[in-house]
């Protein structure tokens, strides 16, 4: 009889939490029985744990009662990242490699038949934990998930591509060092420059559609542009990303850890803010996360990047408005029956829709041939609440053909970004936080109205119809208006040109 104890990390939402593999070997009928709350995939790995052991040249104890438990029982585990403890946990308790030696590390990692190593999800999120912790096991991983754990600083990841590269490492007799095969440390990932945004002076024309887009750079406010097809309206969304300041050191750990969830991470784009673009056709499900593990949507795969929605009012009316909350909050937690997850959700939303349904609603050619009814019923797919969300309403309108043809190239993105980045910083020294962030009590103390401005802001309001909401996110815009032009008071041309982006959606091409 023997008995091994080999240490893991589950997978719930971003965190990992620790989870002990107690393989159990007893004289009785044979069998292998896997208990501990374990999913599907989780119990396929009887399978692949044996045919992984007999085609590397390993003993399979076909003859014994096998158990094991995945600790603690109450905590799901799913995916295939058991199969590489399982295996080792086996060969601790049959003597085929010192069960002591396996103190001091963590192991996860999916087993082909033949006994290779297959990347699992959530490597990021796995060495993070361990960071958090303060703990020092090292970390043994397949190729792929050991670079990914290697972008978090101080820890110490070892790449193995085959069980035998394991099992070698911790036989009785083997050296510290460990075989020189498949099995090597990885040295800490270097931090590659991030690749190129494209620029935005390939847009031409449309100076109030990248004015409104630096504002919204500048104080991380929401954009929705209007207007008829063709206009650029999803260039200057694709483009949106590069106005922004570079990603910090924890963005960029926070943004990957949530790629790598998905099954998503690119090591080449580390260090780029996201830009995600999911079809109209998506589902409420596709865009906030959830499923049985819950699995990151579209806005928490755009964490500290940009969530592009071309043909807004296409989207499921269901979808949309589970949009509402995280756009407040800047995180989504799903809940379900027998688990729950938390996923940060503070993206920048860049919204693009048509004025009416064929497009041409204000064009010049060729006209609308659209009812007004068609149009209401059409710009009424969008609520008010969810339009109260999004800070800037621009309109982008089609350039005639001699205006196209003779319009010189834009400004380009590093210009724009440099002001963006200079009005940020002078809104991070005085709040803290970004203008689009700001709430209640410090709202009204680094807003700074100017008191002339104060009657503007309240005829506008009230001419408009204004929700207290729209009120004060008005008001958060034209505090990033100011800071754009380097003015500590917030005046009234400064909340004029922030009045223009409230405008009704019903006004647009009018």
């Amino acid at each position: 009889m023997g008995l091994s104890l080999v240490q893991s990390r589950a997978l719930m939402g971003l965190d990992a939490p620790a989870v002990t593999v107690e393989v159990h070997l007893a004289n009785g009928l044979p069998s292998f029985t896997l208990v501990g709350l374990a999913d599907v995939e989780v119990k396929e790995a009887r399978e692949r744990v044996r045919s992984a052991l007999l085609n590397s040249g390993l003993a399979f104890p076909h003859n014994q009662r096998i158990t094991v438990n995945l600790a603690p029982a109450d905590l799901p585990k799913d995916s295939g990242r058991f199969d590489l403890p399982i295996a080792l946990g086996i060969l601790a308790a049959s003597g085929q490699i010192d069960g002591a030696r396996l103190a001091g590390w963590e192991f996860a990692g999916e087993l082909s038949l033949s006994g290779e190593l297959r990347p699992v999800r959530g490597a990021l999120a796995m060495a993070a934990a361990l960071r958090r912790a303060g703990e020092g096991p090292a970390l043994a991983l397949p190729p792929g998930s050991a670079e990914e754990a290697a972008l978090v600083p101080g820890l110490a990841v070892y790449r193995a591509r085959h069980l035998l590269d394991v099992a070698a490492r911790f036989m009785p007799n083997a050296e510290d060092a460990g075989p020189a095969g498949g099995w090597a440390r990885v040295p800490p990932a270097a931090r590659h420059a991030a690749p190129p945004y494209p620029d935005l002076a390939d847009v031409k024309g449309q100076a109030a559609a990248k004015r409104a887009l630096e504002i919204a750079a500048a104080g991380g406010h929401g954009v929705l542009m209007i207007g008829p097809p063709g206009t650029g309206k999803s260039m200057l969304a694709q483009r949106f990303a590069g106005l922004l300041p570079p990603m910090g050191e924890d963005e960029a750990l926070r943004s990957a850890a949530i790629a790598s969830l998905g099954g998503r991470f690119d090591l080449a784009r580390w260090g780029q803010r996201p830009t995600r673009a999911p079809h109209h056709t998506a589902s409420a499900v596709a865009l906030v996360g959830g499923g049985s593990p819950p699995r990151p949507g579209e806005i928490s795969l755009a964490h500290e990047g940009v969530l592009f929605l071309d043909e807004l009012p296409e989207f499921p009316r269901a979808a949309l408005e589970a949009l509402r909350e995280p756009l407040e909050s800047g995180h989504i937690t799903i809940s379900r029956a027998a688990r729950r997850a938390d996923f940060p959700a503070r993206f920048q939303l860049v919204a693009a829709m048509n004025p009416c349904p064929c497009g041409h609603l204000g064009a010049r050619q060729p006209p609308c041939r659209c009812t007004p009814e068609q149009v209401a019923r059409y710009q009424g797919r969008l609520s008010g609440p969810l339009l109260d969300r999004i800070d800037l309403h621009v309109e982008v309108a089609a350039l005639a053909p001699d205006e196209l043809l003779a319009a010189p190239a834009g400004e380009g993105t590093a210009a724009i970004r440099a002001r963006c980045a200079a009005a940020r910083e002078r809104a991070l020294a005085r709040q803290g936080t970004p203008n689009q962030a700001l709430q209640g009590q410090a709202l009204d103390a680094h807003l700074r109205l100017d008191p002339a401005a104060a009657p503007f802001v309240s005829a506008a309001a009230t001419r408009l119809g204004w929700s207290a909401r729209a009120t004060h996110r008005a008001l958060k815009v034209a505090r990033t208006i100011a800071d754009l032009a380097g003015s500590e008071l917030v005046t009234t041309a400064h909340v004029a040109e922030a009045v223009q982006y409230r405008r009704a959606l019903r006004a647009a091409g009018s």
